[in-house]
């Protein structure tokens, strides 16, 4: 595309303007000719809503798909995970191998969920299985820790549904807020005592064929308060939750490190506490989630060509050194609460601006989208569906001309991990 690259954004964060601004790109409001728009979830529901009958030119380019919310929104992440493993069970993959009491050996990576009200029954059958263990409800469409609580009894959900006799739980088609509840992971891995979970970005330029990167500056983010597993703290939020947004009002927070560590400050402590090999494996399998979840919503996904979208992962880690999935975030948020913080945003919209937007210029948005290894700065490739297919193909061709394959079975490569080593 010639001439100067004209973006917009609503979001009005310094680590995008600056971004914008270094580039050479000209500002303009939604109402003149744009091509780039860095836009709130609020905003793509307008410009792809059937109502608005908006329509992207071949120069134009937006930080969203349309539906992103099969993957961001709690309730439809488990929803379409769950159909995948029934897919892959009707086709007999290995991946859906269960074990002696029905668990998936692989893809038991979320912790069990039921939506409410839809499933209040189901639930109430799975909680009288375990009645000691703790369960934590969120509302479905809420960011921040909002609106979440841990219950560990019957009568508390009753209480609530009480309460909420205007929600969802109570007027299923009322249009009010869903909730899901899901069996909390009471025994996470503790660095010096509290509890932690880790923020990784991902991007993904195209769902089908599924191209997706992994931003190697993640970070984890610590509670201020010392973890315990005692019912008598079930309510004390700086215990249990996370989210900078809840932990920066503990008394302990600390405003210089934000309560955070980077990602291969965790790596180098496993590697020293755990070893090496079982911190590479960790990782693996983290990475091997990512890319599930991936495929779990790409065949719900409207994989417009003019979009892209970096999500926020959000992974607890329990003492086994298992990781699990807890939810994926549309807008990851871009606030810097720290100088380290404000240095790796800025770093990863600048990294995530090269790959979808080379040289600096918007290319025509029917670009095969494989940019150059040079411009990938801190994202690595974790997934690459279309070179995935083709080794395969070369693989089956080998095979039936009789050709060596290794000593990896067909089924433990088709089990394992496909991502990038990450460093």
């Amino acid at each position: 595309m010639a001439g100067k690259v004209k973006w917009v954004t609503d979001i009005e964060k310094s680590v995008l303007v600056n971004n914008f601004e270094k580039r050479g790109w000209v500002q303009v409001t939604d109402n003149e000719d744009w091509n780039f728009y860095w836009m709130s979830i609020q905003t793509i529901r307008n410009v792809f809503s059937v109502d608005t009958g908006y329509r992207l030119s071949d120069d134009q380019m937006v930080n969203h798909f349309p539906n992103h919310y099969e993957l961001t929104r709690k309730d439809l992440m488990i929803k379409n995970i769950k159909r995948y493993r029934k897919e892959l069970e009707k086709e007999s993959s290995p991946l859906a191998e269960k074990d002696e009491n029905g668990k998936y050996l692989y893809l038991d990576f979320v912790p069990v969920t039921f939506m409410l009200p839809a499933d209040y029954n189901l639930f109430v059958e799975e909680f009288r299985k375990s009645p000691s263990s703790t369960w934590i409800m969120k509302p479905c469409g809420k960011a921040q820790g909002k609106g979440i609580f841990l219950i560990n009894k019957l009568s508390q959900i009753k209480k609530w549904s009480r309460d909420s006799r205007t929600s969802t739980f109570m007027a299923a088609n009322s249009g009010k807020e869903a909730y899901v509840i899901s069996l909390y992971i009471d025994n996470p891995l503790l660095i010096g005592g509290k509890k932690f979970d880790l923020r990784l970005y991902v991007l993904v330029t195209t769902y089908r064929p599924l191209k997706c990167y992994m931003y190697k500056l993640g970070f984890c983010r610590f509670c201020t308060v010392k973890y315990t597993p005692s019912t008598s703290e079930l309510d004390n939020m700086f215990v249990h939750l996370t989210n900078v947004a809840i932990q920066k009002h503990g008394d302990d927070y600390n405003p210089v490190h934000g309560g955070k560590w980077t990602v291969n400050n965790l790596r180098l402590y496993l590697e020293s506490t755990r070893g090496k090999e079982v911190t590479n494996h960790l990782f693996d399998q983290i990475h091997w989630i990512v890319v599930q979840s991936l495929k779990a919503v790409a065949p719900v996904m409207i994989n417009d060509k003019h979009c892209f979208e970096c999500y926020g992962y959000d992974i607890i880690i329990d003492d086994k050194l298992k990781p699990w999935l807890i939810e994926v975030n549309a807008s990851p948020s871009l606030t810097s609460s720290t100088a380290n913080d404000r240095i790796l945003k800025y770093n990863l919209i600048n990294d995530t601006l090269n790959i979808v937007a080379p040289n600096g210029e918007i290319p025509d948005c029917r670009w095969n989208r494989s940019p150059p290894k040079e411009v990938l700065g801190n994202y690595q490739v974790l997934y690459d569906e279309e070179q995935a297919m083709s080794e395969n193909t070369e693989r089956d061709l080998r095979s039936r001309s009789g050709q060596s394959l290794g000593s990896k079975s067909t089924k433990s490569a088709s089990v394992r991990p496909v991502t990038a080593t990450w460093k």
